[in-house]
């Protein structure tokens, strides 16, 4: 609390009375116009980025938070109340229109109804505020606005403010005085390399498995340069000249001191190189975390596949910091796409809504749109797709509430982007990029976006519907049914049985690629004659190129396991990501081509060392075999309703977790036998039986085809005795 207190001291104006917040009767929060901390916090996480020591920022618009915010509350005591005022930023307050003097650390609220207002300015930290009383405290209920449009007339009357927009104060958390948002941070904890070496001009560290934190050197002293130098590789931390992120310190320093270096780094390996005058007793780490708990789980009969599934776990906590980010060494940023497919593992492994919220109101930033997500157009329509799922897995409206004003003014972006069309085709300042792949062509009107797209307009009617804006919710329904049909009347091909890769002067080519037709299935566009015919002319056709990175196969596999191919997927898990494990990887690869040997697996973008050999879209195992192998899925939002379609895919057995809004929904399945307990909601077991099975609780349905379901009451214990196909 000692640190704490020395710097709160610094910008916690008026704060003379620090009260233990044990001793409160009512619970206080730190309260700031929505979105703000979270830009805020984005802009200093992703302006840490260095290479090779030199300042790397992001090559998109950043916006910054209001500096200027009014707080509003109307007051209701039944007595006068003592109230401790916290906050973050120069301030002044009203009581009933009458400004009170001074900056007081401590204001008295007469009983009865009132109005106060605190206007609260800060440029370097988002303005924020904390009042305590006996009853009267900050929380949501406050409201707040950057423009009050507040004006006071000859006769020095104010305005009734009748022009004001306010919006629901934003609550993080934040519940003690002494710590404000801005006093946010990631916890640490120490660790310790496994191995040490000693090479030609120093010493090299191997930390035991891809890692992220602060170097910690103690015992450092004397005079001259210590250099540092980072790898994911052993490779990597040796190529002094090639590595990407290093350190180098000139010290004059004749006491022995430890050190903690300022900025965190990924690796596994570490190699110091000190000058003749310089020294050291030891080297360790303050190794960094998000403090999110592991809520879901997955076991099976297969060993390596539980080895994927642990490593992909490993992956994705590296890759939850203050947001969902792409790499831990290379880019560090909010980047829309990657973070996408971070939520949809989040919801299997974690279900932390609060990363997820604070990663999409990070993306979106402010009004006026002046470009696509991080300048790419299919990263603004995964933004949407996010929205979606979220509001699908928690049911939480009050976030799509408080998004769907920013939802609007993006799609109108989008919608005037549109060519004549009323198709999306990237235009100047657009960066098409769907997947990194060679010789892919982003020329014309590509049918991947026109996907994206649509599903966006789906989101937006859905998000409409759920704030009653019923003549919005109309317009974008028929938008979407529009660019529905314009996907295929233009881009369905009867004959390739496929949607072609895009449309180039008005005119569709022959060109099949898998991204279009694989979201097509999850999107559930496409018609059974349809699904069968992307499935074997695409998806299970060597003569479609084939996508190597790991952020299109988790589309890919998706689309086979929706297919009912889980023994064929399960097998490309085991080649792909295990062909990684077999490489010693200890988190999963930003791409994977088995043809390379030896160093040419860290190269990428024309250096050497250029992957990620941690990134996040390379853990979609925890997905994957939530959803499709244990089979729980929502159906209505917040799991209201869900359906549970177990399928091992050739395991002989497999139990787990999948978290929910309320509690973990528990499965079993072995070849003869399904067992099931939910907390939440009503669900449906659907599953196939060679034989007729028998269940201990509820009434078993046959439906035909040897398929059979069972309704799922909350609360309820079940065991299902079946032979698997």
């Amino acid at each position: 609390m000692k640190k704490y207190t020395s710097g709160i001291r610094r910008f916690l104006l008026g704060a003379l009375l620090v009260q233990s917040v044990a001793s409160f009767a009512q619970q206080a929060t730190w309260i700031y116009y929505p979105g703000d901390f979270e830009i805020w916090l984005s802009n200093k996480m992703q302006n840490r980025r260095t290479e090779r020591g030199s300042f790397f920022p992001p090559f998109w618009k950043l916006d910054n938070h209001y500096v200027l915010i009014n707080f509003h509350k109307v007051l209701d005591l039944s007595a006068a109340e003592e109230v401790d005022v916290y906050v973050e930023g120069e301030y002044n307050i009203k009581l009933d229109t009458r400004l009170l003097p001074g900056k007081p650390a401590r204001i008295t609220l007469p009983a009865g109804k009132h109005v106060l207002d605190m206007k609260v300015f800060c440029q370097d930290r988002v303005p924020a505020i904390y009042l305590k009383g006996k009853t009267f405290v900050t929380d949501g209920s406050w409201q707040v606005t950057f423009e009050d449009k507040e004006w006071i007339d000859a006769t020095g009357k104010v305005s009734d403010q009748s022009g004001t927009i306010w919006q629901p104060a934003a609550t993080g958390g934040f519940n003690n005085p002494l710590q404000p948002p801005s006093a946010y941070r990631l916890p640490v904890t120490p660790a310790f390399a496994v191995k040490k070496e000693q090479v030609p001009q120093g010493q090299l560290l191997d930390f035991g498995k891809e890692t992220f934190g602060y170097i910690r050197i103690h015992g450092l002293k004397g005079k001259g340069n210590l250099s540092l130098y980072y790898g994911e590789s052993r490779e990597e931390a040796l190529a002094t000249e090639t590595c990407e992120t290093l350190d180098r310190l000139e010290l004059n320093q004749p006491q022995a001191k430890d050190s903690v270096l300022p900025l965190t780094k990924a690796f596994r390996f570490v190699q110091l190189q000190p000058a003749a005058g310089v020294s050291y007793d030891s080297v360790s780490m303050l190794y960094e975390y998000a403090d999110v708990k592991d809520k879901g789980g997955f076991r099976c009969s297969d060993e390596e596949i539980n080895r994927i599934y642990d490593v992909s776990k490993y992956t994705l906590r590296l890759a939850t910091r203050e947001f969902f980010i792409d790499g831990i060494k290379r880019d560090r940023w909010v980047w829309s796409g990657d973070a996408y497919q971070s939520y949809l593992m989040n919801y299997y492994l974690y279900f932390d809504s609060a990363t997820v919220t604070r990663t999409l109101l990070a993306q979106r930033g402010k009004d006026p749109v002046t470009s696509h997500i991080n300048t790419i157009m299919d990263y603004t329509f995964y933004w949407f797709l996010g929205i979606y799922d979220y509001y699908r897995y928690t049911g939480d409206s009050s976030f799509i509430k408080l998004c769907y004003p920013r939802m609007q003014s993006l799609m109108e972006y989008c919608l005037g982007r549109r060519n004549k069309e009323g198709l999306m085709e990237g235009l100047s300042g657009d960066w098409v990029f769907i997947d990194w792949a060679d010789g892919l062509s982003k020329k014309g009107e590509v049918s991947f976006e026109q996907l994206l797209f649509c599903r966006s307009l789906e989101t937006m009617a859905l998000c409409a519907g759920i704030v009653n804006d019923n003549k919005q919710q109309q317009t974008y329904n028929q938008l979407a049914t529009d660019l529905k049909g314009k996907l295929f009347n233009w881009y369905w091909n009867n004959s390739k049985q496929a949607l072609v890769h895009s449309r180039i002067n008005g005119q569709p080519t022959d060109h099949v690629t898998r991204y279009a037709n694989m979201f097509a299935i999850f999107f559930n566009y496409l018609n059974e004659q349809q699904q069968q015919g992307v499935k074997k002319q695409v998806l299970l056709n060597n003569q479609v190129p084939a996508i190597t990175t790991p952020y299109m196969r988790f589309y890919e596999l998706e689309a086979l396991c929706a297919l009912g191919e889980q023994a064929y997927v399960l097998k490309e898990m085991k080649d792909y990501w295990g062909g990684m494990l077999n490489l010693g990887a200890t988190s999963f690869w930003e791409e994977y081509n088995p043809a390379k040997k030896g160093a040419e697996h860290y190269a990428m973008y024309g250096r050497p060392f250029g992957k990620s050999l941690c990134h996040a879209w390379g853990a979609s195992p925890l997905y994957l075999l939530g959803k499709y192998y244990l089979g729980v899925t929502p159906v209505a939002a917040g799991y209201g309703t869900y359906t549970v379609t177990p399928a091992l895919g050739g395991l002989k057995w497999m139990e787990g977790e999948v978290p929910t809004p309320g509690g973990n929904i528990q499965v079993y399945c072995s070849t003869t036998e399904i067992k099931l307990q939910s907390p939440i909601g009503t669900g449906t077991l659907r599953f196939k039986s060679k034989s007729k099975p028998a269940s201990s609780e509820g009434t078993i349905v046959a439906k035909g085809n040897q398929e059979y379901e069972l309704v799922l009451e909350k609360g309820k214990a079940y065991r299902v005795k079946y032979t698997a196909l």
